[in-house]
């Protein structure tokens, strides 16, 4: 059964590719159906994979192979909460050691072009604190890649 609000993400012909990758990545995630093109259509043919169902840490999404029309952009990313360095590095790791680059405040694009965010709990939990911790630990993020927890944490104390 299809969710009833899913996210659908364009891709040029790699949604299965970028689908299976996700669901080796990310915990609670799945594959769903490979739906191959019943005719040829303006991006490819009859037989062609159209679209993939999976889910990507416990959210529902579609992956449709539109073509090259349309590019994904930092406008929309996935948030993953991580628990502590180990798992920022493991996912971090996987994202930009796949094709992926990296970016600013724990941001990095995968090598279809999606935007992650890799954020550490303490992150969070610093900017939900508030005051003089919050800015603090803002302040060390703004100049991080990957984030540090340690640091976050150092920060958090002073």
């Amino acid at each position: 059964m299809i969710a009833k609000n899913t996210i659908c993400l364009w891709f040029d012909k790699d949604a299965e590719a970028a689908a299976r990758f996700y669901v080796e990545t990310f915990p609670e995630s799945a594959m769903g159906a490979v739906h191959q093109a019943p005719a040829d259509y303006p991006s490819g043919r009859e037989g062609d994979v159209l679209t993939v169902t999976f889910t990507v840490a416990g959210i529902p999404c579609i992956g449709l192979n539109g073509g090259p029309a349309f590019r994904h952009n930092e406008a929309f990313s996935f948030q993953i909460a991580t628990d502590d360095q180990a798992e920022t590095d493991r996912l971090w790791n996987a994202i930009v050691g796949n094709g992926g680059q990296e970016s600013a405040c724990g941001w990095c694009k995968d090598r279809w072009g999606i935007s992650w965010q890799i954020t550490p709990r303490v992150l969070t939990d610093a900017m939900a604190a508030g005051g003089e911790e919050a800015k603090r630990a803002f302040a060390a993020m703004m100049t991080m890649r990957k984030i540090d927890v340690a640091a976050i944490e150092a920060a958090r104390r002073g």
